[in-house]
């Protein structure tokens, strides 16, 4: 039976011994229930403001497989060594106790969309007036010939933040100098656009802070460009010239195969060695939610732009980087902001609340070498064929140092802010 964090589910009145092994929780007196499953950046946003504006008129239940989340942004940092594990990792306990939130720390197998009721894997049933969906990303592993689940224990992803993060901490502490960094950047779309080049660049931080000189960092790229490409390599030439060596695919001509026995990637071009590797492969929407049907051939989630609402099933909503959102990128920021409108959204169904048109909005930051922040971020508003840029900003290259500290400085505010606007303060 899951373990529930602040109160139980009532179950069914008269229930067997073997029921009890695979208890229905009841539907709450006189209350609609809204359910959210996942809960990272957006499904622990959602459930905290549909908690937190709804007060008593709303039962509100957060279903999460982990007792703690650890963040994916400002996992990169970890890795540099600016900031420490713990510093990533984030309970429930705050959005149980002050908000009334129930935290059911299971996993959700499978969603029954004609019985309005999420499917847990001891086969207990959570029933739902309107639904939350929040898994994030799958990988697809054998998008990259020679991949597997397997092979990422000792060529690690990292892509999903927690041990996986800490694999390859562990493998990056432990490069001598002359010991070559293979990173397999991934293809569109996916997690976090800037999110591999501030992890190289954070490679080649602890690399240069051990006085290695020897050291190279191959970075062998499906895409013929990537976001902030310019203040990346201009951050790459000022802090660590000669190390980081990037190749488009016009270069490499396509990963041909990984090995994880000998740590080789071969390309069209030549065959690249790391006693590092890192390969980040392609992704896709949550497994839950290509198992309810939600998933087009994307391998994403359709969406209305005016509310997050599943273009599938108008009693849920996708939220966060399992969704199809248009010029938003999957990224934290983003799927905090898209469950605030989500959130409204379902106030509005289940409690006749008011509905303000949708705003969204994005910033990404990513740090280079110590004090050296630069950011990328616009607005959106939704439009009949998807959420829509309306203006956008970019850190621009040559900026003092004192700005790209001030930068890094407000992406350390974003970071406590966002986190006590998730899990609470």
């Amino acid at each position: 039976m899951p373990n529930l964090t602040r109160r139980s589910f009532g179950l069914l009145a008269g229930a067997s011994a073997a029921s009890l092994a695979m208890p229905h929780y009841a539907r709450a007196q006189g209350k609609p229930r809204a359910v959210v499953i996942g809960g990272g950046s957006g499904g622990g946003t959602a459930a905290r403001y549909l908690a937190k504006d709804a007060g008593e008129d709303l039962d509100v239940t957060l279903i999460e497989a982990n007792a703690r989340y650890t963040t994916c942004y400002f996992s990169n940092l970890y890795l540099g060594g600016f900031r420490d594990f713990e510093s990533i990792n984030h309970g429930y306990e705050r959005l149980a106790s002050n908000y009334g939130i129930t935290v059911v720390n299971a996993f959700a197998d499978m969603i029954d969309r004609e019985a309005q009721e999420v499917v847990l894997a001891d086969g207990s049933r959570v029933p739902y007036d309107r639904l939350v969906v929040a898994p994030g990303i799958d990988i697809i592993y054998d998008s990259v010939p020679g991949y597997s689940e397997e092979a990422a224990q000792i060529m690690p992803h990292s892509w999903k933040a927690g041990p996986q993060t800490q694999i390859l901490k562990s493998k990056l502490d432990a490069i001598e100098d002359g010991q070559q960094i293979v990173m397999v950047a991934p293809p569109n779309p996916y997690r976090c656009p800037p999110g591999p080049y501030e992890r190289v660049s954070m490679f080649a931080h602890v690399l240069k802070n051990k006085g290695y000189t020897n050291s190279k960092i191959i970075v062998l790229d499906p895409k013929p460009s990537f976001s902030k490409q310019a203040l990346f390599q201009e951050g790459w030439e000022k802090h660590y010239p000669g190390m980081i060596e990037w190749y488009g695919p016009d270069v490499h001509g396509g990963i041909v195969s990984v090995d994880p026995a000998t740590g080789a990637v071969e390309t069209d071009l030549d065959t690249f060695t790391g006693s590092l590797v890192n390969v980040i492969p392609a992704q896709k929407a949550g497994m839950i939610a290509t198992k309810a049907g939600l998933s087009n051939d994307s391998g994403f989630c359709p969406i209305d732009p005016y509310s997050m609402r599943s273009k599938m099933d108008d009693k849920i909503f996708v939220i966060g980087d399992a969704c199809i959102a248009g010029d938003m990128p999957k990224s934290g920021f983003s799927a905090n902001s898209q469950a605030k409108v989500a959130a409204m959204a379902i106030r509005g169904d289940l409690l006749d609340a008011r509905v303000f048109p949708a705003k969204y909005s994005n910033t990404c930051w990513s740090l280079i070498d110590t004090n050296d922040g630069v950011k990328v971020g616009a607005q959106y508003a939704p439009t009949d064929e998807k959420i829509a840029s309306t203006s956008s900003f970019v850190s621009q290259t040559g900026e003092d140092a004192a700005l790209r500290q001030a930068t890094y400085e407000e992406s350390i505010g974003w970071y406590n802010g966002i986190t006590a606007d998730i899990f609470g303060s």
